[in-house]
């Protein structure tokens, strides 16, 4: 809960920044210095890879190493999430759980606002300075500018986390993990009967995947009127926040801020309740007895107050909002096994469950956090501090009028160092929009073991930074060179090993251990496959039967004399199941057909 609090905090505050830059007259000489790093790093890479010489490709990995940034801000990002963390803990603080889902509701709809709200001003801006009309017009300015790599969506030299086998490791893991989701579960279950909670579930996911959708295309938007301007992909929206509704005087940046801080709040208010509510049940009741309710509110509060503040602390430990994504996707794996095999299949016990979750939880968490901080020498360690070594990547694509302006840059490049007598190879050939070319392009080097890669420290020496990939350690060791892999194909290894790993554990355990209590499991399941019914009263009498007679609904079993809980569908799970699966593919095609318009 405190991970999914500081991705919030982590993207709603680096916006924010971003609406706040400073200009190159308010730069501090530092601040310069590190501007025209990150000039010179967009020079190398957008240049053809064997184009440059010795020196500019070892110069291209230092400045790779070393990040530097191109947007300064007059706030400091660390203030900012403080301060936005105190204003939800006084928001959340003073509500409860019926507060935290009317504002879930209201709040839902900024966050659809918030993702709309952007896209006409930057159609709008593309066609003043490029020409063109309406939103035909600003998608094929987007195409026309824009190399081809930048409509490929999967496995693009500019996107190298996305091939087709880590996009469907990672779905087969967010599959598995969605349920987990802490806010999920007190959406769900706090809904009045099974097709509410059934319902709302679906159509509120989907209902995101759209939103996603259009985010991509404000990215596209972004790309062709702010590529010059920021490098850090985070800091976009903010920056096209400033840009293109700043300029209007009416407010709506503020109005901006607002929608993110809703959705944000949105979220953190039900992590907190979540979090207090299982804090006070399940640890502090036990053990502190017969108190007034007013007390176990307050302690309730208290320990809400200290989840949002370590999701506060957790934020300023990433700099980067897509690796916590990550994090995000993979946490819950830990405990996920436990909650699917406990409610499918009768063989589990907790015995079984404890070992699956303190296992993983061991090594894919605390074992990745503690190994460096107790011994801080592997940060520096020079087996541990090795990276991918990609092979340049030849591709043919058709040229565009970015394609172009990076060809007659690089023209202009040879032609200065052919004078000073530095050029290396012939002189690169102009190309014409609409042209095939070719283009080699070098993925940067990735760490292998550490989860926010190698940086190059102010005393010129590698450090690893973020968490330790144990998992990846073991796997090299054994005589696999994952130095040889591309940087997906190690993700992809890793999610395999997260996502099955604590299946097998509790898998192996259960078969050595003694099986549950018979009674126990019987009216474990009999409630299990009792539907909840809207009437509190019609719900209790239909559970109290469930309980007399544990077998009342065994005729739902599909494998009716095994230990597996798995039901026969009905009518509503079957058209249920088929909407859901039509509703992904017009999300892919919408997907699809968005991102040709203009091609």
């Amino acid at each position: 809960m405190m991970v999914n609090i500081a991705l919030g905090l982590n993207a709603m505050t680096k916006t924010i920044v971003a609406t706040t830059p400073k200009t190159m007259e308010q730069l501090s000489d530092q601040e310069m210095m590190e501007y025209n790093r990150a000039l010179e790093l967009e020079r190398l890479e957008s240049a053809d890879y064997q184009t440059l010489s010795v020196e500019e490709k070892n110069r291209r990995e230092q400045l790779q190493l070393q990040s530097p940034r191109k947007v300064f801000s007059h706030l400091n990002e660390i203030a900012v999430v403080w301060v936005v963390c105190l204003i939800i803990m006084i928001y959340t603080l003073a509500g409860g759980l019926e507060a935290a889902f009317w504002s879930d509701l209201i709040q839902g709809m900024f966050i659809i606002l918030l993702s709309i709200i952007l896209l006409p001003f930057a159609w709008a801006k593309i066609n003043t300075i490029y020409g063109g009309s309406g939103v035909i017009g600003a998608l094929s300015t987007i195409h026309d500018r824009l190399p081809e790599s930048f409509f490929d969506i999967f496995g693009s030299p500019t996107s190298i986390d996305f091939t087709w086998f880590y996009i469907a490791a990672i779905a087969i893991m967010a599959t598995i993990n969605v349920v987990m989701t802490p806010n999920m579960i007190v959406v769900v279950g706090a809904a009045k009967d099974e097709f509410s909670a059934r319902l709302g579930f679906t159509s509120g996911n989907y209902m995101k995947r759209f939103c996603t959708i259009l985010w991509g295309l404000l990215g596209l938007a972004a790309i062709v009127l702010y590529s010059e301007s920021v490098s850090n992909p985070d800091l976009v929206w903010g920056y096209a926040t400033r840009d293109l509704l700043g300029s209007l005087k009416i407010g709506l940046v503020g109005l901006m801020i607002a929608c993110l801080m809703a959705a944000l709040m949105s979220t953190a208010d039900c992590l907190m309740i979540t979090a207090s509510s299982l804090i006070i049940s399940n640890i502090y009741k036990p053990f502190v007895h017969n108190k007034q309710e007013s007390h176990y509110i307050l302690v309730g509060r208290i320990a809400g107050a200290m989840i949002v503040i370590g999701g506060a602390y957790v934020a300023t430990q990433f700099e980067s909002v897509f690796t916590m994504i990550k994090l995000v996707w993979e946490f819950n794996i830990i405990v996920a096994a436990s909650f699917w095999l406990g409610i499918k299949w009768r063989r589990a016990t907790k015995n079984s469950a404890w070992a699956s979750i303190i296992s993983t939880l061991i090594v894919f968490s605390l074992g990745s956090v503690v190994t460096p901080i107790v011994f801080p020498s592997l940060r520096t360690n020079s087996y541990l501090l090795e990276m991918t070594d990609p092979q340049p990547l030849e591709r043919v694509f058709t040229a565009h009028q970015q394609d172009v302006e990076a060809r007659l840059n690089e023209m202009a490049i040879w032609d200065g160092l052919n004078q000073a007598g530095k050029a290396v190879g012939p002189r690169p050939e102009p190309i014409e929009i609409g042209e095939k070319f070719v283009k080699v392009d070098k993925l940067p080097q990735k760490a292998i073991f550490w989860t926010q890669g190698i940086k190059l420290g102010n005393d010129g020496q590698k450090y690893g930074k973020g968490m330790l990939n144990l998992e990846l350690i073991v796997v090299d060791r054994l005589g696999f060179d994952l130095s040889t892999n591309s940087y997906s194909l190690n993700e992809t290894i890793r999610v395999i090993i997260r996502t099955v790993t604590p299946f097998l554990v509790l898998l192996l355990v259960a078969f050595l251990t003694t099986p549950d209590d018979k009674q126990r499991l019987d009216r474990f399941f009999a409630k299990m496959k009792t539907p909840v019914i809207s009437d509190p009263k019609a719900d209790a009498d239909n559970l109290a039967l469930s309980y007399e007679k544990p077998n009342r609904f065994d005729n739902k079993k599909l494998f009716p004399n095994s230990n597996w809980e798995i039901y026969k569908w009905n009518k509503v799970d079957g058209v249920g199941f088929l909407l859901a699966v039509l509703t992904l593919f017009a999300v892919l095609a919408l997907l699809q057909i968005l991102v040709s318009i203009g091609g």
